[in-house]
């Protein structure tokens, strides 16, 4: 079980495959750990690893996970940006493409706000974002079914401690994808593809926006998780769009 060490931080990570390299954030909030991935509509451990070199992390913190490390109150997102850059140095990787699931979706635009330059591509799996008919759920799913179980295990931190993170990290920034804004998205020349899902922590119309405004955006069919056909025709998309962002880069650096 390879784990990555930054002072007080310890993130496991798994990898599989190889090739290119593509970082993969797990969904589930907070929750995000790489055995999580078995519950996906598809892992990426196993449908990319022909061709790529996949590497997942576990979110720092996440119950049932391997990954630890403080709770960075006053740069929630930015903690976990850390973490995966920092992964990625230790691992000798300098460009990268990414996938995020769920709460990975506005981590990948983290990710491209704070290393746009090594992310080459980037696919979005039914990404998390604001929609106001459901404000708080974020904030609610996260006091509930992460804070409990982190509250047992890490008793230094409090309930206020772990409401004044969340606040930070989704009540005060509640509006479109929390990490970027709107002229970010409209000005960032990144390739991405979108798998848009709705419900409400997965919302359509947050979704479908990034990828109206995103230059270089593509979208996948939608519903594309009704059945086993539909799904496997999502990730051949996906595959597609792997292959032709990766080769770009490769025959870049073999020049």
């Amino acid at each position: 079980m390879p784990i990555y060490e930054n002072g007080p931080v310890k993130i496991h990570y798994e990898e599989a495959g190889s090739g290119f390299p593509l970082l993969v954030i797990p969904g589930g909030g907070l929750n995000a750990t790489i055995a999580g991935l078995a519950n996906h509509a598809f892992n990426p451990l196993e449908a990319f690893s022909d061709r790529y070199r996949v590497i997942a992390l576990d979110l720092r913190n996440a119950n049932g996970g391997q990954g630890e490390g403080p709770l960075e109150i006053e740069r929630t997102w930015d903690g976990f940006t850390d973490d995966q850059l920092g992964l990625m140095d230790h691992l000798g990787i300098d460009r990268f493409m990414a996938m995020g699931f769920c709460i990975g979706g506005p981590m990948i635009w983290n990710l491209l706000k704070r290393a746009g330059d090594r992310v080459v591509a980037a696919t979005l799996v039914h990404p998390s974002g604001y929609i106001s008919s459901h404000p708080d759920i974020f904030y609610q799913n996260n006091i509930n079914g992460w804070a409990p179980d982190f509250v047992k295990r890490r008793p230094e931190y409090t309930m206020e401690m772990i409401s004044e993170f969340l606040n930070n990290m989704y009540t005060k920034r509640a509006d479109f994808v929390f990490t970027v804004d709107r002229d970010f998205v409209r000005n960032c020349q990144t390739p991405v593809l979108v798998l848009p899902d709705d419900i409400p922590a997965h919302p359509y119309l947050t979704a479908m926006e990034t990828a109206l405004l995103a230059p270089n955006s593509q979208v996948s069919l939608y519903p594309w998780k009704e059945n086993d056909r539909k799904i496997e025709l999502a990730v051949r998309h996906i595959r597609g769009f792997l292959a032709t962002n990766a080769p770009a880069v490769m025959a870049e650096a073999a020049e």
